[in-house]
C-alpha cells in the first residue's frame, strides 16, 4: 500500500487532475491510497496537493449517496410510477447555495409579451378576483384573472378599472347623489362592504356639488338628505386635472403639505366635473412602497397588467357562438387586456380547442391561457391550437369535488410532471409553452414544489380571505369570514359558470350536477400582506436550493418521497401552538 502511495505522489499534475475528475462518481484505488497515507479517506477531500478546488468545481462534484436518494424529476417520478403524488407526498433536498433568499429573482413570463415579477396569478373565481384583487395582484407583480360570472359589459368595465388605474389616483371615485338619504348611503356601505365613509357628491352629469364626510354618515342622521349634511362645493379646495395629470402623486403630496388637515384632494376639469380623487393615506402608502424591492407588473405603456376569463358561449344547438365570443374578446382587447383565459374543467376537448383557435386566429398577438388538463397530450393539443400558457389541475382545489363526483383527476405534483413533458414536446416544434399549476396549494412550500415543474401558480383559497376578494364578509362567534365557493358549485353555475363544467344553466330539463362546494374562509387581511408572506416563503425555498432564478430552481430540484410520519414531522407537532394574529 505504501509503494502505491509513493507512485501516486510522483504523478504529473495533469494525471492527478484526471484522477480527480474520475473521482466525481467513484473513489479510485489511487485516491484511497493517497488518503490512507495520513487520515481515513472519509475525513479527507479528494484534492490535488498543488491545486485548490474552487466553489464551481465543488458544486460539480455529485456525492454518490446524495444522488442515490435525492433524485431529479425524471428519475424520481419514473421510479414512483404508477403511484401519483401531490405536494405533501414529496420534499425537496437542500443544495449548495451562494445566494441569500432576499436576492432570489421570482420573475417569470406567461408568453413572449407578458412578463410578471412574481409567479402568482389570482384565480378567475367569482369569490376571488374582480378589479380590486386584480389591481392588488398587479401592484405586487402578479396577475389577476377576472371571472366571467357577470354580464360581459361588466367584465369589460372591470378590466378597464385595472388598466386605467393610476396608483393612488382614483379616476372613477364612488359618488352619491344630493337627493339621496344618509340611510341610503349607510345601506350602500354595508352592502358593498366599503372600508371608507367619505364620498364626493355629484349630479347626474358628474358635476361636483360637495363632499359628505364620515362624521355625518351615522345612524342619527339617517333621515337627512345628503344635500343637507354635505360640505358644499364653494367650501372645498380642489385641483385642476391639467395641473395634476403629469404626476398625480407628487401633486397630491404638495397639496396635502399646503393644506393641513385636509385628507382628500378632489380633481376637477375646467367645467367643474369630478375627474378623480387622491387620499392622503394613499400618498403616504405609495411613498413607503417606493422602497420595496417588488415592482408592479406593467405593460409597455406602463399600465397594470390584467387578464380575463372567457366563457365558451354556445348556441341552443350546442355550437360555439363565434360572433358573441369574438365581440366580447374584441371589447376586452379594446381595453388593452393582457391575457384571456379559456377556463373549463376539461380542457382536452374539441370545444376548448375550437375556442382557442377562434381567439388565436382573430387576435394573433393576444396571450391565451387555456385549460385545465393533467396530461402531456392535453398540453400538446392546446399548444397546437394556439395557447401560450396551459393550466394544470383537475380536482385538487379545496372547494372542488370533481374527483369524488366524476372519479377523475390526478394528484397535482404528478400531473405537473406529466404535463411538463407535453411542454417539452411543444418546444421541439419551436413553441415556448408555459405551465401553470392550478389548485391544491395551501402554503408557500407547495408553491416552491410546484415551481420546480411549472412557470407560475394560480391561487384561489389562499387569496379568498383577503379584503380585496369580492366575497361578502360575515361575523361568526367573533371571527370574520368571507364567502368562498367553487365555480362548480350549484350557486356559481347558476350565476354563469355552468358552461365551464359542460352544463347549460338555462336547461330546465336536466339538473345541474355540482362539482364544487360553497364554504367560508377566515378573513386574512390585505392581499399585500398575504402575498408578502408567500413571496418570502418562495424566496426561502429558492435559497435552500441555491437557485437565484426560477429556471435555476427547476434545474436544482431534487425530490424525495415522504412517509406519513415524515409528513407529521414536517408540521409543528407535540406542542401547543400560540397564535399572535390580531383579531
Amino acid at each position: 500500500m505504501t509503494k502505491l502511495t509513493t507512485k501516486v505522489a510522483k504523478k504529473s499534475i495533469s494525471a492527478a487532475a484526471t484522477a480527480r475528475a474520475a473521482a466525481t462518481h467513484a473513489v479510485t484505488d489511487s485516491t484511497r491510497a493517497r488518503a490512507t497515507a495520513t487520515t481515513p479517506a472519509r475525513q479527507r477531500p479528494i484534492q490535488n496537493p498543488k491545486s485548490k478546488i474552487v466553489p464551481s468545481e465543488a458544486r460539480s462534484l455529485t456525492n454518490p449517496s446524495d444522488s442515490a436518494f435525492y433524485q431529479p424529476s425524471d428519475a424520481f417520478f419514473h421510479a414512483n410510477r404508477p403511484t401519483a403524488l401531490t405536494f405533501d407526498d414529496v420534499s425537496l433536498a437542500t443544495r449548495y447555495s451562494e445566494i441569500l433568499p432576499r436576492d432570489a429573482d421570482l420573475a417569470t413570463s406567461l408568453s413572449d409579451t407578458l412578463r410578471l415579477t412574481i409567479p402568482i396569478i389570482s384565480s378567475d373565481m367569482d369569490t376571488v378576483t374582480e378589479s380590486r384583487m386584480a389591481i392588488a395582484m398587479a401592484l405586487n407583480g402578479g396577475l389577476g384573472l377576472i371571472h366571467y360570472n357577470m354580464p360581459p359589459a361588466e367584465q369589460v368595465r372591470e378590466v378597464a378599472r385595472v388598466k386605467h388605474h393610476i396608483h393612488g389616483f382614483l379616476q372613477n371615485p364612488i359618488t352619491i347623489r344630493p337627493d339621496a338619504l344618509v340611510a341610503d348611503l349607510l345601506a350602500k356601505i354595508e352592502q358593498k362592504t366599503y372600508a371608507f365613509s367619505t364620498f364626493p357628491v355629484t349630479d347626474d352629469a358628474g358635476l361636483l356639488l360637495g363632499l359628505v364626510s364620515g362624521n355625518v354618515v351615522k345612524e342619527r342622521y339617517k333621515t337627512k338628505k345628503i344635500a343637507d349634511v354635505m360640505t358644499p362645493r364653494a367650501s372645498l379646495i380642489t385641483e385642476n386635472i391639467r395641473a395634476v395629470a403629469p404626476d398625480p402623486i407628487r401633486a397630491a403630496d404638495t397639496f396635502f403639505n399646503n393644506h393641513i388637515g385636509i385628507h382628500k384632494m378632489l380633481v376637477v376639469d375646467d367645467a367643474g366635473h369630478l375627474n378623480g380623487m387622491v387620499t392622503s393615506s394613499d400618498v403616504e402608502r405609495i411613498t413607503a412602497e417606493t422602497k420595496t424591492l417588488r415592482k408592479p407588473a406593467r405593460d409597455t405603456a406602463f399600465r397594470l397588467v390584467v387578464g380575463a376569463a372567457l366563457s365558451p358561449i354556445r348556441k341552443p344547438d350546442g355550437a360555439l357562438d363565434r360572433e358573441k365570443i369574438l365581440a366580447h374578446t374584441a371589447a376586452l382587447v379594446a381595453e388593452n387586456v393582457d391575457a384571456v383565459a379559456v377556463s373549463t374543467a376539461h380542457g382536452h376537448t374539441a370545444g376548448v380547442g375550437d375556442m382557442v383557435r377562434l381567439v388565436r386566429d382573430a387576435f394573433p398577438r393576444l396571450t391565451i391561457i387555456a385549460g385545465n388538463v393533467t396530461s402531456a397530450g392535453g398540453v400538446a393539443y392546446l399548444a397546437d391550437c394556439g395557447a401560450n400558457a396551459i393550466k394544470i389541475g383537475q380536482g385538487p382545489g379545496s372547494i372542488c369535488t370533481t374527483r369524488m363526483v366524476a372519479g377523475v383527476g390526478i394528484p397535482q405534483l404528478t400531473a405537473l410532471y406529466v404535463a411538463a413533458q407535453g411542454a417539452k414536446t411543444a418546444a421541439a416544434k419551436n413553441k415556448n409553452i408555459r405551465i401553470i399549476a392550478d389548485g391544491g396549494i395551501t402554503k408557500s412550500g407547495d408553491i416552491v414544489k410546484a415551481l420546480t415543474l411549472a412557470d407560475a401558480v394560480i391561487l384561489g383559497g389562499l387569496l379568498a380571505g383577503c379584503r380585496e376578494a369580492p366575497g361578502e364578509i360575515m361575523e361568526i362567534n367573533g371571527k370574520f369570514y368571507k364567502q368562498y365557493r367553487g365555480m362548480g358549485s350549484l350557486a356559481a353555475m347558476k350565476s354563469g359558470s355552468a358552461a365551464r363544467y359542460g352544463h347549460d344553466k338555462n336547461d330546465a330539463t336536466r339538473k345541474l350536477t355540482a362539482e364544487g362546494i360553497e364554504a367560508l374562509k377566515e378573513v386574512s387581511g390585505d392581499a399585500d400582506d398575504v402575498l408578502a408572506n408567500l413571496i418570502g416563503g418562495i424566496q426561502s425555498g429558492m435559497g435552500y436550493l441555491g437557485a437565484k432564478t426560477l429556471p435555476a430552481l427547476r434545474a436544482n430540484a431534487r425530490f424525495m418521497r415522504v412517509s406519513p410520519a415524515g409528513q407529521k414531522e414536517a408540521a409543528p407537532h407535540d406542542v401547543v401552538e400560540v397564535s399572535t394574529r390580531k383579531q
